[in-house]
């Protein structure tokens, strides 16, 4: 997989090198990036990022396994996500290739939606 994957999941967790070795014994996945905050494991176009918990966030707001989609427009998908009866959060952060956004599905599960750059 070349560059940042289009699909996958993050996994917060308190002890991302632990959670990342389960991983990587258990499927055979590979370590593609790694910091002080976050572990980036693939296999085959699936991507895993462990990262520690944010700022302290509500529980409301916190899920410890987000998916993360790509999308062609991040406002777009947000609409529709209320029109179906998700919600959409405030906030969008970028980066150089591709902006994110969060809304949840209709069981309260958090989404990272990501729109890359043209």
């Amino acid at each position: 997989m070349n560059g940042p994957a289009k699909y996958g999941a993050l996994i917060y967790s308190n002890d991302i090198n632990a959670l990342a070795q389960f991983y990587v014994e258990l499927f055979s996945m590979q370590v593609t990036r790694e910091t002080e905050s976050l572990i980036s494991l693939v296999i085959d176009d699936f991507n895993i990022i462990i990262h520690t918990p944010p700022s302290v966030m509500p529980e409301t707001e916190f899920n410890s396994v987000k998916l993360f989609l790509t999308v062609d427009n991040l406002e777009n998908t947000k609409a529709k996500a209320i029109k179906f009866g998700g919600q959409a959060f405030d906030g969008v952060w970028s980066n150089p290739l591709f902006s994110v956004c969060n809304i949840a599905d209709t069981d309260g599960n958090h989404i990272q939606i990501r729109e890359f750059n043209q």
